[in-house]
């Protein structure tokens, strides 16, 4: 496959872009074009072992930073590392796309600049792994922070088909995130989707509480990417919390350092189990393209592993199974 890594997005870049490439280029074989300022991106690819590793880069003149507003960038930065490795993922050059840049830039540039939505899309949103062992599917995750009924039941039909190609779930359980499981439960929004998405053919479970979502209560959760964002970076603070709780409280005596020293692999095993790295992105689905926007404080692992979602997104074919699936007469 051919992945394009935005290498000017993530908030240290070129640093763990650049780094994130080149171990996916060991390790899946795949060609890594690196867009970005040439002279800059040839700088730090001398600082690696490339050796085996199939790299290009492709000049971009312009950067989209984390201030920069969505729709200002769309017109005002075309040139942009966003802009230049859309286009190539558009003209067939590239398959995929990865950012850990400025996810509102990533949003309007492939809604207004390049990719376009997927005929019958009402609005792109993000859909993420959630870090548990059950590992089930948020949709929106912030690319939407105001949403209407009809595209969360949209959202859930993006994602009920992201899971059952990925992860071969035939009838993935569908809720909506909402403050209590009990029917009319919610705010207007999320009692007015629940209408609606009761009629359709998902395998629609109700409401869900985030406790239950954790627990894989639903394979896929809807929320709109207000309550998704807020959901899911608390979720992220309250495991950092934990575990650093966790290392003072195991080196504060002899009994406990003894302890920690006899569990380090279940801990191990649970770090990894937990660390958002470890999915890398999310992909941001009914864009006409694959595209995966990784968190801004990505560090190599996680672009890596952005780029394996990637391209699993594009070996599972989940563009056209958005078309195919909006396009039934059920949906």
């Amino acid at each position: 496959m051919r992945i394009v890594v935005d290498a000017m997005g993530s908030d240290d870049y070129p640093q763990p872009d650049v780094a994130g490439a080149v171990a996916a280029a060991r390790r899946f074989g795949d060609e890594i074009i690196l867009v970005g300022d040439a002279q800059t991106l040839e700088r730090e690819v001398k600082k690696h072992d490339t050796t085996g590793c199939h790299l290009t880069i492709h000049h971009a003149a312009e950067i989209i930073t984390m201030t920069d507003k969505p729709r200002a960038v769309v017109r005002g930065k075309p040139n942009s590392s966003m802009h230049v490795g859309m286009r190539l993922v558009k003209e067939g050059e590239a398959d995929a796309f990865v950012t850990a840049g400025n996810t509102g830039g990533a949003l309007a540039v492939a809604m207004l600049a390049s990719l376009g939505r997927i005929r019958g899309v009402k609005r792109p949103a993000l859909g993420v792994i959630f870090p548990t062992p059950e590992k089930p599917f948020l949709i929106d995750n912030g690319a939407n922070a105001d949403a209407t009924p009809e595209q969360l039941v949209q959202f859930g039909q993006m994602g009920a088909l992201y899971v059952t190609r990925m992860n071969g779930i035939e009838r993935p359980r569908v809720g909506l995130i909402s403050n209590g499981e009990e029917e009319g439960k919610g705010n207007e929004l999320i009692k007015l989707a629940a209408e609606q998405i009761a009629q359709t053919d998902l395998n629609y479970i109700g409401n869900i509480e985030p406790k239950d979502f954790m627990f894989g209560g639903a394979d896929v959760a809807v929320a709109d990417g207000f309550v998704g964002n807020i959901l899911i970076k608390t979720a992220e603070a309250t495991a950092k919390l934990l575990g650093e709780t966790m290392r003072r409280e195991l080196k504060a005596d002899l009994r406990s350092m003894a302890g920690a020293l006899l569990a380090r692999p279940a801990l191990r095993r649970v770090s990894l189990a937990m660390d958002p790295y470890e999915i890398g992105g999310a992909p941001l689905l009914g864009v006409n393209g694959v595209v995966i926007v990784g968190h801004g404080r990505s560090n190599s692992r996680a672009i890596e592993n952005a780029i394996g979602q990637a391209r699993r997104a594009v070996e599972f074919g989940i563009v056209d199974a958005i078309k195919e699936g909006l396009g039934s007469p059920k949906s």
